[in-house]
């Protein structure tokens, strides 16, 4: 068998830092559209949606950082364009959204998104024996789980 430096089989590898690059643009453009958001929202939850999307754009800007460092981990290479980043994105673009229920409909849509890519990661890295991306994904289903579940209360 064809091994990384890891152990890991490269071929299941590749695939893998492929999967991670789709999640990598879809997480940019999910940031993109949370700094809009923060910037944009308006009406009476104002000053608690700011915040909150302050601290969900925070959180992302890690994420992206931590899924582009295990592609290179993986010896692939993170995708670094917005033409990149817009090519494989299937989240769901918002675009002056100052309205308090239709922005958190839009994280909560965004995040659901995300959840299928995870899932989808979870099982393919699962299957090449990596551990390391396995452990992020579940850290990344998990917490996001919960942000759903307490936005889908927010609004209703």
């Amino acid at each position: 068998m064809n091994t990384t430096i890891l152990g890991l089989d490269k071929e299941k590898t590749e695939g893998l830092v492929n999967d991670l690059n789709g999640l990598l643009s879809n997480f940019q453009v999910y940031y993109q559209n949370l700094r809009g958001l923060h910037w944009n929202i308006k009406g009476k939850s104002f000053f608690e949606l700011h915040v909150k999307f302050e601290e969900f754009y925070t959180d992302s800007q890690e994420k992206i950082d931590m899924i582009a460092e295990r592609i290179l981990t993986l010896e692939g290479n993170p995708l670094h364009t917005f033409n990149d980043y817009t090519a494989l994105a299937s989240v769901p673009v918002g675009k002056d959204i100052s309205q308090d229920m239709k922005a958190v409909n839009l994280v909560v849509n965004s995040l659901s998104e995300l959840l299928k890519i995870e899932r989808q990661i979870l099982d393919t890295s699962d299957d090449a024996n990596d551990e390391g991306t396995n452990s992020m994904m579940s850290d990344f289903i998990a917490e996001q789980e919960k942000t759903i579940w307490m936005l889908q209360s927010w609004l209703g």
